[in-house]
């Protein structure tokens, strides 16, 4: 089958790429070009085509509309409507990347593939009205549609979230030499970090099996979340060190971390029900949390980051 990945030179596409590859698709990938195509065997049978995503592009939408493809990965969602109206000639089943965030702060943990209240980030929001819209209009066309939908995503190929929200390495620095970090007071979020690998599943096994996959929203991630002390702890083993832990009230906290995006992470869980894409297309991580950091973590001593 012709498959599309836009953005496929990224953190899950490096994962998704090759796998999409052995499955026997012939894979063209869609990029800018500003990330580097990763190694390996498999990406030398990928066809490659540099363009830019952009929102009502004529250019972007003659591209898609030209590779005649059967199926569409878009991890990127810049302008799912339009790219779905480029493709919906040709293609039989398309694939989005949502996140977790859209469902907004979560009352029920595990959390479902449900509207948990409004989601607070707007580019994530107006995403997510764009997945069920397209997810209508592909239904009333009979071109199979399916959004996949990871928590913070983790594994070798990126720098893993550390205590401040971010992805900083001179935090991973810090950790490494001890340094204590703070958290806010009573926090109880669960952190969920996710291999890319285990991201990259789900992909793969909606494309592998589009009639149960059409129509759905599949939450995709770890067995299981950590706390935030534990998160903390986990880093401690990896680096073989104690990080001492300092907890400041949440005003504090959000002034040291002002960025809602960051602080969000040690506000409201990131732990996804996962039973739906378990039961309906077999999915199961490879990876708990804590193997994800450690992948994560050793991909960054092996560029010197740390």
């Amino acid at each position: 089958m012709k498959v599309c990945v836009i953005g496929g030179t990224g953190h899950v596409g490096g994962f998704l790429v090759p796998a999409l590859v052995r499955e026997g698709h012939e894979v063209t990938v869609v990029a800018t070009g500003r990330t580097p195509v990763p190694e390996g065997p498999e990406w030398g049978k990928v066809k490659l085509v540099r363009a830019r995503y952009e929102r009502g592009s004529e250019e972007w939408g003659r591209i898609m509309k030209d590779l005649g493809l059967e199926a569409l990965v878009d991890m990127l969602g810049a302008d799912l409507p339009g790219t779905y109206r480029a493709v919906k000639g040709t293609c039989r089943h398309l694939v989005a990347c949502g996140s977790l965030w859209m469902l907004g702060p979560p009352k029920v943990v595990p959390t479902p593939e449900q509207t948990q209240g409004p989601c607070e980030f707007e580019g994530y929001a107006r995403r997510y009205e764009e997945i069920y819209e397209v997810m209508e209009v592909a239904r009333r066309d009979g071109v199979a549609f399916t959004a996949i939908f990871p928590p913070n995503i983790c594994g070798p190929g990126k720098v893993p979230l550390e205590p401040k929200g971010g992805r900083d390495p001179s935090v991973h620095l810090d950790m490494a030499k001890g340094k204590p970090v703070f958290l806010p007071e009573g926090t109880q979020a669960l952190i969920g970090p996710c291999d890319a690998e285990d991201v990259a599943q789900g992909f793969v096994l909606a494309l592998r099996c589009p009639d149960e996959a059409d129509g759905e929203v599949f939450n995709v991630g770890s067995a299981y979340a950590l706390t935030a002390v534990r998160f903390v702890q986990v880093y401690g083993e990896i680096y073989r060190t104690e990080i001492p832990v300092e907890f400041v009230p949440w005003e504090e906290f959000t002034r040291r971390v002002p960025d809602l995006g960051a602080n969000y992470h040690f506000r409201e869980h990131m732990c996804p029900d996962i039973s739906k894409i378990r039961k309906k297309l077999g999915y199961e991580p490879r990876h708990t949390p804590e193997e994800s950091m450690e992948r994560a973590v050793a991909w960054m001593r092996d560029r010197g980051m740390v």
